[in-house]
């Protein structure tokens, strides 16, 4: 293995760049079980800040059995918003396994002080326990796609002390720009993105932690900003106008969860996306750019770890390889399920077009049970009560309104979307907090899960020596650095 690279400065304290990022995967996938695991072996474990208010909420319902969630709570600096979280959602001892969980309004772009304290102490917690009882970086990464969440979740990771943000999924312009605010507990106003508003309108979620905290506390630390990218002229944007960018992770189209769209008209194989040429990264002009980057989709091998080293990378990011291992969110009978079917070499990635009402090309695990069964899909009565990936729109009368092509197709043309938009789409929402143990039951059952995966899943069992059907973080990290396991 390559000697590690030189520490960077920040705010003058020597901050060495780390040569392992663990990808921010799914809702708590990336969880702070995992992050805590990485971190602690000196590389940089990063929570899922996605849907934080839900898992929460959905985790405090079942009891807290080990507790840890209650301890992370009463060391949120305002006792009375951690009293009151408490109060609205533990169930000592837990729900009945059959109960359904108590729903939440969805996010709105004015939600309501109570819905605002939940996602900051959401995000509080998961940041909070992944830091706990170590001094290894942690970071919080997020969607741009989702927006109306993100300042209240930010801030909480920031009140926890989060090292890093990474951003992906969209244009994170705005995202260097909160940071500045929240660390000083300043008011903040997101633009956000409405299908049919006019040039001149602008519409704004508005977020300030003077309604969350009694007392203000000293101006935090700000984190170092990474912004995920899939193109040089992407970076080279953010990096020219973009204040407060400190690197970039670059991913490419073999990479789980969301992909980039391909460039240039859209031409599908086999019903996957197409792409060529002009998908390739040019790193000549991110080496020139003078910022640390990382390269991630399908680089979870020593050989691929050393070339993009030699390539000017600082490292990589690795996400198939962490969401299968031990310490992930992923619920222990699915996981085992998907090693299972990996060393077998029967499971497989399909790169869907469709599935996500983000629109984006989605990788999904295909999983007999699971939403890319097509007929559990079928059978799955739709419904939209989550919400995140809902799509803003302005009404006729001015007014903000909201639809997503995942929903009851004659509620979505009914706000005025297109029928051909909502064929195949998937409740990615419902899917995603269902792989990991906290699906609605619905009557007849708990939501289907919908397990995302890079194209590196039959690699998994290069992990698994001697075989073992499961393997660590540390196998991981071992096996990569080519280092005895820890």
């Amino acid at each position: 293995m390559a000697d590690d690279p030189e520490p960077r400065r920040l705010g003058g304290v020597a901050d060495p760049d780390p040569v392992l990022i663990q990808g921010g995967m799914g809702v708590a996938v990336s969880g702070w079980r995992l992050a805590r695991a990485v971190s602690m072996l000196g590389q940089l474990g990063v929570v899922s800040g996605t849907a934080l208010d839900i898992v929460l909420a959905r985790r405090l319902q079942f009891g807290d059995p080990t507790g840890d969630l209650r301890r992370a709570i009463r060391s949120f600096p305002d006792p009375a918003v951690a009293g009151r979280v408490l109060a609205s959602h533990f169930v000592p001892g837990g729900k009945g396994h059959a109960q359904p969980f108590a729903s939440l309004p969805m996010f709105a772009a004015s939600p309501s002080v109570r819905r605002h304290e939940l996602a900051v102490v959401g995000g509080f917690v998961e940041v909070f326990l992944a830091k706990e009882g170590h001094r290894g970086s942690v970071g919080i990464n997020f969607l741009e796609k989702i927006q109306i969440p993100t300042p209240a979740t930010l801030y909480g990771a920031l009140l926890a002390g989060v090292d890093y943000v990474l951003v992906g999924a969209g244009i994170p312009r705005d995202i260097p720009g909160l940071l500045d605010s929240l660390i000083q507990h300043q008011p903040v106003a997101l633009a956000l993105h409405v299908t049919d508003a006019g040039a001149e309108e602008r519409f704004e979620l508005r977020f300030d932690p003077r309604e969350i905290l009694a007392a203000v506390p000293p101006p935090l630390r700000r984190p170092r900003f990474l912004a995920i990218v899939a193109s040089a002229t992407l970076a080279v944007s953010l990096a020219r106008r973009t204040s407060g960018v400190d690197g970039f992770v670059v991913e490419g189209p073999t990479a789980g969860g969301h992909n980039a769209p391909p460039r240039g008209p859209l031409t599908l194989e086999n019903g996957q996306p197409v792409y060529g040429p002009r998908d390739e990264v040019d790193l000549a002009k991110f080496r020139a750019l003078g910022l640390p980057f990382w390269l991630a989709g399908s680089y979870a091998t020593p050989e691929r770890l050393r070339q993009a080293r030699r390539d000017g990378a600082a490292g990589i990011q690795v996400g198939t390889a962490f969401a299968f291992c031990e310490e992930s969110g992923i619920g222990p009978a699915l996981r085992a399920r998907v090693l299972g079917e990996a060393g077998n070499g029967g499971v497989g990635v399909f790169t869907d077009p469709l599935a996500s009402p983000t629109g984006f090309p989605f990788k999904v695990a295909q999983l007999e049970g699971t939403l890319s069964d097509t007929a559990v899909y079928e059978a799955r009565d739709r419904r939209c009560d989550l919400g995140y990936l809902r799509e803003l729109y302005r009404r006729a009368d001015g007014t903000l309104g909201y639809r997503c092509p995942a929903e009851p197709a004659e509620d979505y043309v009914r706000k005025g979307g297109r029928l051909d938009d909502t064929v195949g789409r998937k409740c990615v929402c419902n899917g995603l907090v269902a792989t990991i143990g906290l699906g609605q039951w619905r009557g007849t059952g708990p939501e289907p899960a919908l397990v995302t995966a890079g194209d590196d899943v039959l690699g998994l069992v290069r992990f698994m020596n001697g075989g073992r059907g499961s393997y660590s973080a540390s196998d991981v990290i071992a096996y990569l650095l080519e280092r005895p396991v820890a």
